[in-house]
């Protein structure tokens, strides 16, 4: 990697998003090491993911893996079940995806894609339908917080398909995602103060995400010149 390839903003949001977690972990994590190198990982992935660099659904792949298996110790099925089941698998289609469509050849960036109106259509209608099975799988497994683990379903969704039809808008759903990410692990806090640890880190996640939105919008300004 070059040193050039990040600019100074993103160099010092991803060194300041490390330093945050690492901070964060030794306040909080306790013997959480699985939760440290999840969101070291992640971080690493959202500041390749702004830059569009199929680099960065690598990385993903590999955190929702690890925040998978986070999910299920605290029994957080929802979210166990939306990143092995859904948001690794379209990771990796994603990946194929952005390869596949590469900005004038350039491997390291990915064209953006605008998507119709006939589609966002029926994006929402297939969210609504997944929220529908969820809520209802979640229930039955005793998920805990279960409302905002349904909602966590629903937008992990709506980013996870617009990531993979390269929409800009991705990235500002996550953030969304983020934050109902950041009541969830405020309320498994309360109970386990090692969890401020993964508040932390979708707090990062959060400022992350909201780069990335802004610098998607910037490629596709860009790529449309």
């Amino acid at each position: 990697m070059k040193l050039k390839y990040f600019s100074n903003v993103e160099w010092a949001l991803w060194l300041s998003s490390l330093l945050f977690i690492i901070i964060s972990f030794l306040a909080f994590g306790g013997d959480g090491y699985l939760t440290l190198v999840a969101s070291l990982v992640g971080a690493t992935s959202l500041i390749y993911c702004a830059k569009g660099n199929p680099i960065g659904q690598v990385l993903m792949i590999i955190f929702g893996a690890l925040y998978g298996v986070i999910s299920y110790s605290f029994a957080y099925f929802g979210e166990m079940i939306t990143y092995l089941g859904m948001t690794v698998p379209m990771a990796i289609v994603a990946l194929v995806t952005w390869l596949k469509n590469p900005y004038k050849n350039n491997k390291s960036e990915v064209a953006v894609n605008k998507i119709s109106k006939q589609e966002i259509v029926f994006m929402l209608c297939l969210s609504v339908l997944v929220t529908i099975i969820f809520y209802f799988i979640l229930k039955a497994l005793g998920t805990s917080n279960l409302l905002p683990s349904t909602v966590s379903v629903t937008t992990s969704f709506i980013a996870a398909y617009l990531t993979f039809r390269r929409s800009p808008y991705f990235a500002f759903v996550y953030a969304l995602n983020d934050i109902v990410l950041i009541v969830l692990w405020v309320l498994a806090s309360i109970r386990d103060m090692s969890y401020v640890s993964a508040v932390v880190c979708f707090i990062i996640f959060l400022f992350n995400d909201l780069y990335g939105f802004i610098s998607w919008k910037r490629m596709q300004k860009r790529q449309s010149a």
